[in-house]
C-alpha cells in the first residue's frame, strides 16, 4: 500500500537530490572544489570549518549531500521491507541509492586526488541519474494513485522504444559534453550565439572546438526531438500514445529552452553575477529535460508491443 508516508520521502529524496546537483554545479562555477583543501569528509581538518567562501559552499554541498544520502537510504529500505512485490519501484529506490554512493565516493576521490574534467563531467553525469531515478520514483507513485492509467492494457508500436532510447542516450552525451566544458573551463571558447566568434562553423580545435560541438549537438537533439514528436503522433495506440506525446511536448519545449539558456551563457559571459545564475538554469533545465526523455524512454519500453 502506498502511504502518504512514502510519497513523502519519495518527494524528499527528489527534490533533495536535485539540490545536491545543483549544489555541485554551483561548486564548479565558483570554482570552490578545494575549499576544503584535500580533507574529507573533514574541511580543512575541522569538523565545523573557518569562514571562506569557498569552504562555505564546497562544505553546504557535502552537508546537503549527506542528509539527501540518509533520506535515500530510508527510501530504499521502506521500499524494501513493505513494496518489494513492486519492482518497478524497487529498481528505481535501489538506482537513486546506488547512483548516490557512486557520486559520493567520486566527489571524494575528486577531493583527495584531483581529478581530470572527463572524469569530473562524468561525477555530473552519475548525478543526472541519482535525480533522474528519483524523479521515476515519484511518477510511478502519482500514476499508481491512478487507477484508471495503471489498468489500461493498451500499448505502443515497437518501433517507438529504440528511437526513444536512442534519443535518451544522445541527450546523455550531449549533457556530458556541457559538464566536460564547465570542468576545463572553455566556456568562453565561442564568443557570441548563434555564430561562433563570428563564424557559422569556427576553427575546430582548442576551446572553441569543444563548445561548438556542444552547441552543434544541442541543434541536432532538438531535431531528434521533433522528429520523434511527430512519430509519436502518429501513434494509434491512444491510451499510452497520449501519455508519450505529452512527455514529447515537455521535452521539445525544454530543449528549446535548454538552447536559448546557451545563447543567455554567452551574452551574460562577462557579468559574473548573472552569469552564475544564467549558467545554474542551464543545467536546471538539462535536467529536467533528461528526466523527461528517461521516463519517455520507459514508458515505451514497459508499453511496447510484443
Amino acid at each position: 500500500m502506498l502511504t502518504f508516508r512514502y510519497r513523502l520521502l519519495a518527494w524528499t529524496s527528489f527534490i533533495g537530490m536535485f539540490l545536491v546537483m545543483l549544489a555541485g554545479a554551483l561548486v564548479t562555477k565558483t570554482g570552490s572544489g578545494r575549499g576544503c583543501g584535500d580533507d574529507w569528509p573533514l574541511c580543512n581538518g575541522e569538523f565545523v570549518p573557518a569562514y571562506t567562501l569557498e569552504s562555505l559552499i564546497e562544505y553546504s554541498h557535502r552537508m546537503v549531500t549527506g542528509i539527501v544520502g540518509i533520506v535515500v537510504l530510508v527510501t530504499f529500505l521502506y521500499t524494501w521491507r513493505y513494496l518489494r512485490h513492486h519492482q518497478e519501484a524497487l529498481w528505481y529506490a535501489g538506482g537513486t541509492l546506488l547512483f548516490t554512493i557512486v557520486q559520493a565516493l567520486m566527489g571524494a576521490a575528486a577531493v583527495k586526488w584531483p581529478q581530470q574534467p572527463a572524469v569530473m563531467a562524468l561525477h555530473f553525469g552519475i548525478s543526472l541519474l541519482a535525480v533522474a531515478s528519483t524523479m521515476l520514483l515519484v511518477v510511478w507513485n502519482c500514476r499508481m494513485k491512478n487507477e484508471a492509467e495503471h489498468a489500461s492494457s493498451s500499448q505502443i508500436p515497437k518501433v517507438i522504444y529504440p528511437i526513444a532510447w536512442g534519443i535518451w542516450f544522445y541527450c546523455y552525451g550531449v549533457i556530458y559534453l556541457g559538464a566536460y566544458i564547465r570542468h576545463t573551463g572553455t566556456d568562453g571558447g565561442c564568443m557570441g550565439w548563434p555564430l561562433c566568434n563570428g563564424q557559422l562553423i569556427p576553427y575546430m580545435s582548442g576551446a572553441s572546438g569543444i563548445v561548438f560541438a556542444h552547441r552543434a549537438a544541442a541543434a541536432v537533439l532538438l531535431i531528434l526531438i521533433a522528429a520523434f514528436y511527430l512519430i509519436v503522433r502518429r501513434c494509434k495506440s491512444k491510451d499510452q500514445s497520449s501519455e508519450l506525446r505529452t512527455g514529447t511536448v515537455y521535452a521539445l519545449v525544454l530543449v528549446i529552452g535548454q538552447i536559448g539558456s546557451g545563447g543567455l551563457l554567452t551574452a551574460t559571459i562577462n557579468n559574473e553575477n548573472i552569469y552564475l545564475f544564467t549558467s545554474l538554469l542551464h543545467n536546471v533545465l538539462a535536467t529536467v529535460l533528461f528526466c523527461v526523455l528517461t521516463d519517455t524512454a520507459i514508458r515505451s519500453w514497459k508499453h511496447r508491443m510484443q
